[in-house]
């Protein structure tokens, strides 16, 4: 462990140097950087530690194979989250790289503006494929700041249009806006609700890209790898506290838009209906993998809906 640390470390605190004297700027859409440096395994070799897979499990493994034949047929995926940890994205990959490497390392994440600005998040965020967006819970931390911040949006979510329309794109976005927080009374943590306009949007950039497209509500648990503050922050410079845990990653089947429409009739209370159907599912699934991590139950947790594995064993 002493050997790992040293390691992990030495790598961290190098590329975070290197970018203090010489800071890199991520355009709205940022390619993973793969060499001369591969950031994206050192992100995947600083958090692997991190992870109990003994105690860390995957919800519905067989989808994420389905998922891979569609962006193998030219589809795109796109996955609506809860977001727990700026660890989210290697823990994903590392739950998936040993069935579905090319989901892995080629998933785009829409990622707040914290995990780009942030000296010790930089190095980490260069591994991954990002489209750059200013989250809504800091869009007025600065009034002045607001109107570029809206602006730099706008290109992003042309940037993400253009993604869309080349097709094979799997994209993951949180909707709640930022990271889930334990509730102040209970200290139990639960996904964030959706914000029903950000599904809305990313839904009708699927629909209008030209080329079929799939959304799947993702649930992820692994708070206890690298906890958020317990309250949103504005500065930049957050304290890290990390440990080894067990983790959760689950999917269930694409949830149709048409389908919440027949049902609905009404456009405006479909939008909300088919946010709350996502979220609802996520909720399910984050209930599952609870069951399984902290309630210590294991692959007895898993319930008709959500088949809980071990793919790396």
């Amino acid at each position: 462990a002493d050997e790992i640390v040293l390691s992990n470390m030495t790598v961290a605190l190098d590329r975070i140097f290197k970018d203090v004297k010489d800071p890199f700027v991520f355009l709205p859409y940022h390619k993973a950087m793969r060499e001369p440096f591969d950031y994206y395994m050192f992100g995947q070799n600083y958090i692997r530690p991190l992870i109990d897979f003994r105690s860390s499990y995957v919800g519905n493994i067989s989808l994420f194979c389905e998922m891979e034949e569609r962006l193998r047929q030219g589809h795109n995926v796109v996955l609506i989250s809860n977001h727990q940890t700026e660890a989210d994205p290697a823990i994903i990959a590392l739950l998936l790289e040993a069935t579905n490497p090319h989901i892995a390392e080629n998933m785009t994440y829409v990622a707040g503006d914290r995990v780009i600005t942030d000296p010790l998040c930089k190095p980490f965020s260069m591994g991954r494929n990002l489209v750059c967006v200013y989250s809504k819970r800091h869009m007025n931390d600065d009034p002045e700041l607001a109107e570029m911040k809206k602006k730099e949006n706008t290109r992003s979510l042309k940037e993400m249009a253009r993604l869309l329309r080349g097709g094979s794109q799997i994209i993951w976005i949180a909707p709640s806006g930022g990271r889930d927080r334990p509730d102040c009374v209970t200290k139990e943590w639960f996904p964030e609700p959706f914000d029903a306009s950000s599904v809305d949007n990313m839904r009708r950039l699927s629909e209008y890209a030209g080329v079929p497209g799939h959304i799947y509500p993702l649930a992820i648990l692994c708070h206890d790898i690298m906890p958020p503050p317990s309250q949103v922050e504005k500065d930049i410079g957050e304290r890290r506290v990390i440990s080894f845990h067990g983790t959760g990653l689950s999917v269930a089947p694409e949830i149709s838009f048409v389908e919440i429409v027949a049902a609905c009739g009404d456009p405006e209370e479909a939008k909300v209906a088919y946010t709350q159907a996502l979220y609802d599912s996520v909720m399910q699934q984050y209930s599952v993998l609870n069951s399984a991590i902290h309630g210590k139950q294991g692959l007895e947790a898993s319930i008709p809906t959500v088949s809980l594995s071990q793919p790396w064993n």
